[in-house]
This record gives C-alpha cells, sequence and structure tokens, in this order.
C-alpha cells in the first residue's frame, strides 16, 4: 500500500515537472520569438534552444526566485547591521538614503561622514 502512494507521487510530482519544464520553455520560445527578432534582429529559436537559455539564466542568475532557499538571505545580515547602529548614524543614513536618486546635492558630512570626497577627485 505505501509504495503504491508513492510510485503515485512520484508519478504526480514527474507529470508536474513535465509540464511546467514544456510551459516555461515554451513562454521563453514565445517571447524570444515576438521581441527579439523585432527589436534587436536576432534570429528566432526552437524549443529547445528556450529550454537551454532557460537553463543557463537560472544557473548564472541563482535558480527560481520563489523556491525555498538555505541560504541565508541578504535582509538577516542588514538587520543585524542596522541594530548596530547609533541612532545619530541611523538618521545620517536615512538622510542620505532618501537623497539618493534625487537631483539635489546629498548633505555634506564632516569628516567622519561619507559625502566627504577625498583630494583629487
Amino acid at each position: 500500500m505505501r509504495r503504491k502512494k508513492l510510485a503515485m507521487v512520484f508519478t504526480g510530482f514527474a507529470v508536474f515537472a513535465i509540464i511546467f519544464v514544456a510551459g516555461f520553455g515554451s513562454a521563453v520560445r514565445g517571447l524570444w520569438n515576438v521581441l527579439m527578432p523585432e527589436l534587436f534582429g536576432l534570429p528566432r529559436i526552437s524549443f529547445w534552444q528556450a529550454l537551454g537559455l532557460l537553463t543557463l539564466s537560472w544557473l548564472l542568475f541563482g535558480g527560481w526566485r520563489g523556491m525555498p532557499s538555505r541560504r541565508r538571505s541578504w535582509g538577516g545580515g542588514h538587520r543585524g547591521r542596522w541594530g548596530g547602529l547609533t541612532a545619530e548614524e541611523r538618521e545620517r543614513f536615512a538622510r542620505r538614503m532618501r537623497s539618493c536618486g534625487s537631483r539635489e546635492a546629498a548633505p555634506a558630512e564632516g569628516p567622519d561622514g561619507f559625502a566627504e570626497k577625498p583630494e583629487g577627485m
């Protein structure tokens, strides 16, 4: 009885994996063939090339983002650093982050601040 249930779970997982891979491969192929030849003049690709492209991007960019990972996320380390800052350092950091991306210059800081640039730059 247990073996039969295990075989059913394995079969269900295999069917799901095949549908998942076929769906994502088709989506990548379709998007590539619609966008890339028109925008950049690149050739059209086959389903198998799309799967290779999907695998390559998975290897280069770190896998499926929605899947749980055993690696510690970046947020944990930043929370620990934030807790070690004094109230003044937190305020200075928050002020600098608010000024990032704005057209106005970041406020000048003292000798211990981030805003001062070394001589010659």
